[in-house]
């Protein structure tokens, strides 16, 4: 299945794309696409739908993130061989770990806000992993894939002054408003037969500058799991971003920095697309 949520936001409405790919309304399902549905609705969200019992819905309407707001975010930082090479750091012997505050996720096409004082507003295209079981201490790396309840993409927007050149963690560089866009769709784990074989691209105005694959991984999405889950709790409907391919603007001649006017547009294979506007 495709879930997504449409409408206004902070109002939206749980949906689900049919084999036409019209929007099915989800209401009389669940009242949110969240942890809960995750860990037990999707049963009955599909038995719905295969029913023919779902209304159609206005395509027109504002798409939001996939999922309410996630318990966490949790983001992996220099997953990729070729990133790591174009920032000059040294491969990750365990997972570089960092937290993104959850309320940075916004709809797939919303605005992108560049924050106050910024000029190192950069882009990042990954594939996000939603739990839609808890993993707590697994026991190894195979126990984690019966846990995904599916993917979406995510654009791990980061200020890399705040990030790298302000002291401490990374996380004020991560965090805030507008900075992660995810969706359209979270597109469940079924329909994604392996998710270490997909291509992720990013444009600014038309031009590609990231165009890599989830193959280039340095740590694979359920060791990621398994790794996460020896130092914390996650829960359904948290939110992994797994890091991001060559092609950032800190990694390019020039550091071409997002500016107001700019346009970003990504995509991943079998995930959908984005698009964001830049204020």
């Amino acid at each position: 299945m495709k879930l997504l949520r449409v409408g206004p936001a902070g109002a939206e409405r749980p949906a689900v794309l049919d084999e036409d790919g019209t929007p099915r309304d989800l209401s009389g399902v669940t009242a949110e696409i969240d942890g809960a549905f995750l860990g037990e609705g999707m049963d009955r969200a599909r038995r719905a739908l295969a029913a023919g019992d779902l209304p159609a819905l206005e395509a027109a309407e504002r798409i939001g993130a996939p999922i309410a707001r996630p318990g966490k975010v949790v983001c992996i930082g220099l997953n990729y061989r070729d990133h790591a090479e174009e920032t000059g750091a040294e491969l990750p012997a365990e997972p570089v770990l960092f937290m993104k505050a959850s309320n940075t996720v916004v709809g797939p096409h919303d605005d992108v806000l560049i924050p106050r004082g910024s000029v190192k507003t950069d882009y990042e295209v990954e594939l996000a992993v939603v739990l839609g079981g808890r993993a707590r201490y697994l026991d190894s790396p195979e126990q984690a894939r019966g846990l995904i309840a599916g993917y979406a993409i995510s654009n791990d927007v980061s200020e890399r002054e705040f990030q790298l050149e302000r002291g401490g963690t990374w996380d004020k560089g991560k965090s805030c408003e507008t900075f992660n866009p995810f969706g359209p769709y979270l597109v469940t784990a079924d329909e994604v037969p392996d998710p270490q074989d997909l291509a992720l691209r990013l444009w600014v105005n038309g031009e590609l500058r990231q165009d890599g694959s989830t193959k280039n991984m340095v740590f694979g999405i359920d060791h990621v799991i398994w790794y996460l889950s020896q130092f914390m709790v996650l829960d359904p409907g948290d939110v992994i971003n797994t890091g991001t391919p060559a092609g950032v603007a800190l990694g390019r001649p020039g550091e071409p920095f997002l500016r107001a006017g700019d346009v970003v547009e990504l995509e991943i294979d079998g995930l959908g697309r984005q698009k964001q506007v830049v204020r």
